[in-house]
């Protein structure tokens, strides 16, 4: 849309609203939805490049900067033009990203050169804006609130991108809009969304994917029958079971056992298939100039983590990407006062955005994660864990990777790696673990196009994707893996991509089977809503999605269940051999099957352990594998562990505590003694 024609269409529209009477109440509210929009795209950031395109920028003077030419010498005024050409984002932003110049300062400035208003937003309520409920997201997406007072229509902005020049522009050639355009802090206008408009958008975190798509959803489904009928129903389904074990309580058992043993091998089988399936390399694209990249938001939920807010700040913020582009937000919960106030003392950070999670629904990082996603201003999207540190170059890598594939891919999963090696044998044995399936099988299996078991941090979205799925699912444990499998019944791809964020492994086996156990339930949960109709998960994911499903997912969690019942009959079955003196131990029946299937899960897990720890140059770990045999001991408990869970409390979150490292193979200092970077630099 030309400059001009913007301009009169909204002189033209803003004059449909003079006069407005409580008749035309309901009218006005039912166009101010549909107004905002087309406001939020005339002073909103320009369109975002990530392709080699040349990027869009707003022509003509930095006329954002007149008010404050005055307070700065020219040199300082001239470099934050310069910037702002070089970046595609308007100057004032420069100056405020910079520490140069406080938010509210700039505003006020601009205020008294332009006579606009400033609305502090303290005498407005919930029924002030035109909006209805399912458009606030409009208000904290835009940062632009259309309002009625005392008769009167208002929008009230939160200036980003080139919003501060495109208002400058459109009131100096329609100065009668100079009454309908009001400024506000980022702080102010977000603080208010959360406080007026903080239930909705509560609710909207918590249960959107419930609402939209309830059969996606693993919150509890509400009852359509009564409890006799149900009853009736499961009385039912276990009859014929029942009457097998009776009838037949040997061949019953034996087909189990064979059921798990092949399950156990397809399970294997896939995993040796994606590890030998050599990865695609990608092509080396340009680099993008800085005025090409979009906004990126970085979103990182945090609870009790006040020892690992500095260094993760320090990690985001040496990320090659511009700080005037980077949309970060943290969400804390209500009641962590010692994150909040750890992050208070890093001091002024205006390109982060503190979100408070409210108390509404269940208290998971997936819902947290939600909370941010009804700000997030970026193109793209990404998670990390409090206790990540990405590689500097992940957010262009990734952005690469969408550049390369096609539309249909909506996510890009970095690999994950354990720092804390070192700490005892619960890490090594982590290292080999993650190190085997992010970088040799996932690397492999992305190239099958079936769905990507997405790990918990560094995956990186398209954001107008992520809304469309509705976002992760605050009931589910494992929102990563769930959201793999949502993405390919919506007929969305992930792919793996070579970029590294490493982790802190816990050290503890207390600790360790708490994190454990929470992913065993999450795979559950994953598993029992995907297979809540197989049929319709056939038709939207096709058969590679039912088959990942059932065999990485299903499988994953059914090995570690089974693995003490094939145990115990080996066992059983070779102390029998030796007592009864007649037969031999491999005369027992499927005896061959299950020995198979015992050698087959550990030597897979040996073998990509092995392969993981030699692309990451740490072959000198791999004595820890030796321990595979007393590891699946451990996840047999986890997994048992996690079921009870999943009968007795599906949404309580263990949280697992980070900071705890003692050594690190990334930095030979502390990340906690590392200087975090002030936000004044550049």
């Amino acid at each position: 849309m030309a400059w001009g024609s913007g301009q009169m269409a909204v002189a033209g529209r803003a004059s449909e609203f003079d006069g407005a009477g409580p008749q035309r109440f309901a009218s006005l509210t039912a166009s101010a939805r549909s107004f905002t929009s087309f406001i939020a795209g005339l002073l909103g950031p320009p369109p975002s490049q990530n392709d080699n395109r040349p990027g869009i920028r707003e022509p003509g003077a930095t006329v954002e900067l007149d008010c404050v030419r005055h307070l700065f010498a020219p040199s300082l005024i001239a470099a934050a033009e310069q910037r702002s050409d070089e970046i595609g984002v308007g100057a004032d932003r420069v100056l405020i990203q910079w520490g140069v110049i406080d938010e509210d300062e700039y505003l006020n400035q601009l205020a008294i050169h332009s006579g606009l208003q400033i609305e502090t937003l303290d005498n407005l309520s919930r029924a002030d804006c035109l909006l209805p409920d399912d458009g606030l997201h409009l208000c904290a997406r835009h940062g632009i609130l259309p309002i009625r007072q005392r008769g009167e229509l208002a929008y009230v902005s939160a200036p980003h991108g080139y919003t501060a020049r495109r208002i400058v522009r459109l009131i100096t050639e329609y100065p009668s809009l100079l009454p309908r355009v009001r400024l506000a802090s980022t702080a102010r206008f977000n603080a208010f969304l959360e406080n007026q408009a903080g239930d909705i958008l509560a609710d909207t975190a918590a249960e959107n994917l419930a609402t939209r798509f309830p059969a996606l959803s693993a919150a509890q489904v509400p009852a359509s029958r009564s409890r006799l009928y149900r009853l009736g129903r499961y009385l039912l389904r276990l009859a014929g079971p029942v009457a097998l074990l009776t009838l037949a309580p040997m061949m019953v058992l034996d087909a189990c056992g064979v059921t798990l043993a092949v399950w156990f091998l397809l399970f294997t089988s896939l995993r040796l298939a994606g590890c030998f399936s050599p990865p695609k390399r990608l092509p080396r694209r340009p680099r993008l100039h800085d005025s090409q990249l979009p906004v990126y938001t970085v979103v990182a939920a945090l609870y009790r983590e006040a020892s690992s807010v500095a260094p993760l700040m320090h990690y985001i913020d040496a990320l090659d990407y511009p700080r005037e582009k980077l949309d970060i937000k943290l969400v804390i919960e209500t009641d962590d006062l010692g994150t909040r106030a750890a992050i208070a003392r890093l001091g002024p950070m205006p390109h982060v955005q503190v979100i408070i999670a409210p108390d509404v629904g269940p208290r998971t990082k997936p819902k947290a994660l939600n909370c941010a996603l009804n700000f997030a201003r970026g193109t793209f999207i990404t998670v990390f864990d409090a206790e990540d540190r990405p590689e500097p170059g992940q957010l262009r890598e990734a952005l690469d990777v969408f550049r390369t594939y096609g539309s249909d891919v909506a996510c890009a999963q970095a690999s994950l790696c354990i720092d804390n090696t070192a700490d005892g044998w619960i890490p090594r044995m982590f290292t080999a673990e993650y190190a085997g399936q992010f970088d040799v099988f996932l690397q492999g299996f992305s190239n099958f196009e079936m769905p990507l078991p997405l790990g918990g941090s560094s995956n990186h979205f398209r954001t107008s994707v992520l809304r469309e799925v509705s976002g992760w699912d605050p009931y589910n444990v494992t929102e990563d893996a769930d959201l793999g499998f949502r993405l390919a019944r919506f007929k969305y791809r992930c792919v793996m991509f070579p970029s590294t964020t490493y982790e802190e492994a816990p050290a503890r086996f207390g600790a360790w089977l708490r994190q454990r156990s929470r992913w065993m339930k999450g795979w559950m949960q994953t598993w029992s809503v995907h297979m809540r109709s197989p049929r319709k998960l056939w038709r939207d994911a096709g058969a590679g999605g039912f088959f990942a499903l059932n065999v990485i997912v299903g499988g994953n969690v059914l090995t570690a269940l089974a693995h003490p019942f094939l145990l115990g009959e080996l066992l059983a079955r070779g102390l029998l051999s030796e007592f009864d003196g007649v037969s031999s131990f491999f005369a027992k029946p499927f005896i061959e099957l299950y020995l198979a299937t015992i050698a087959a899960g550990y030597l897979t897990t040996i073998v990509i352990g092995l392969i993981g720890l030699a692309k990451r140059n740490l072959l000198r770990e791999a004595w820890v594998l030796a321990l595979t045999p007393i590891y699946w001991i451990f996840l047999s408990i986890a997994a048992w562990r996690a079921l009870y869970q999943l009968l007795t409390e599906p949404y309580h979150w263990e949280k697992t505590e980070h900071g705890l490292a003692r050594t690190s193979r990334m930095s030979p200092r502390r990340p906690d003694r590392m200087h975090v970077r002030k936000t004044g630099e550049i």
